[in-house]
């Protein structure tokens, strides 16, 4: 059961659930929302694609920045607090980037988002998982990581329709990060007891929890990559922009609408080794038929729908594993990790996708996907006994 305070409502025992799901929705909506925004912004005052990564690239640093103090940060202050001060901060710079005399002020900006927006993360999803008991935890987080690729989707959505000229989208993002503070600030939140992390460095949990981190680098890479590789795999055989741009979001469906159903059903199969496996040899194969249903644009929607679905069950089954193995610092330590996991291969994805693609534009990418996807699944298969 969750830790929370004495009530006999069932809606009353949701609102902490809801309430930190509702912060994994807000971190999509943010990240989804500011990254397309800050391009085009940047477009529009003529820069190029050079300033663009740079500017995409402080998000990285500050995830890699904050991510080694938090376990330590979080013992001494407390997840709440954590999680207050990373809501609050996301807020207040959001509204800062439409308001500064310059572009370059948004590369501190940037930097600054991306701490907070990663403490946002990791101090929400641990809590989440340490307060969720094993018989359904999966369930559980399967929900926060669907709400999570919502508020991805919520993102491009919103410009579209408020535009992105202005402070309107910012402020609206801003008020949306405000209610989840409100959420997180009361009374019925009580979060775990302060615990500071085992072992001093992150890289003795990486031993201790090899498949969720690795399986966190494996999401980054494909999700960078496919974010920005897929349309253009799709344009090149021959559909149009239209046409790949719905191929790229029904995938991300997929990754919406499959999670609850598969976190059940995880809860009920009790063996999460013999499921990694299943879905990862899933994806593998699943990659390799991105060739034969491109030309078919009835099978190729389907495809991507299931295939997504199936691969990022992958994080949610790896990481209610680990929240059934470790708790307090040690948990959040291994976030930490992860979260470190996360930024270099969102570093890493895009360029191995883009080699893979010059190498073979047909059959490229699909065949770095399902490569990685094969190489990721070999490790629950060796690493019997670990997370």
């Amino acid at each position: 059961m969750l830790l929370l305070p004495s009530a006999s409502s069932p809606t009353h025992s949701r609102l902490p659930v809801l309430s930190l799901v509702s912060v994994g929705m807000i971190f999509g909506l943010t990240y989804g929302l500011s990254t397309p925004l800050l391009t085009f912004s940047l477009l529009d005052h003529g820069y190029g694609p050079h300033t663009i990564a740079a500017l995409a690239m402080m998000h990285g640093v500050g995830v890699l920045g904050i991510a080694p103090f938090l376990p330590r940060l979080a013992g001494w202050a407390g997840p709440r607090k954590v999680l207050l001060a990373a809501l609050g901060c996301t807020a207040v710079t959001l509204l800062l980037f439409p308001i500064v005399p310059s572009v370059w002020f948004w590369f501190p900006l940037r930097l600054v988002l991306g701490v907070a927006t990663e403490s946002m993360l990791i101090m929400s999803e641990s809590w989440l998982n340490q307060s969720t008991d094993d018989s359904n935890r999966t369930r559980t987080m399967g929900y926060y990581s669907a709400m999570l690729s919502s508020g991805f989707a919520i993102g491009p959505v919103l410009l579209t329709l408020v535009g992105r000229h202005g402070i309107a989208p910012f402020a609206i993002t801003s008020v949306f990060v405000l209610a989840a503070f409100a959420m997180v600030s009361m009374p019925w939140m009580r979060a775990p007891k302060p615990e500071r992390p085992a072992h001093s460095g992150l890289w003795r949990y990486i031993g201790m929890a090899p498949i969720a981190i690795c399986v966190t680098l494996l999401m980054a890479m494909l999700e960078a990559a496919s974010s920005a590789f897929l349309p253009l795999y799709a344009l090149h055989t021959g559909w149009s922009e239209r046409q790949a741009t719905l191929l790229l979001s029904s995938m991300l469906l997929g990754a919406i609408v499959l999670q609850a159903p598969l976190g059940r059903l995880a809860d009920r199969l009790k063996n999460p080794r013999a499921l990694l496996i299943t879905l990862g040899t899933a994806s593998t194969f699943g990659a390799l038929l991105w060739p034969l249903a491109i030309g078919t644009p009835a099978l190729a929607y389907p495809l991507l729908f299931v295939w997504d679905g199936l691969f990022a069950a992958l994080y949610t089954v790896a990481m209610s594993v680990v929240g059934s193995r470790f708790s307090g610092g040690d948990l959040v330590s291994v976030y930490a990790a992860t979260s470190v996991a996360w930024g270099l291969g969102s570093f890493m994805g895009p360029g191995m996708a883009g080699s893979a693609m010059a190498f073979s534009p047909a059959s490229g990418l699909p065949l770095f996907v399902a490569s990685a996807c094969g190489l990721f699944t070999l490790l629950p298969v060796f690493l019997k006994n670990r997370a």
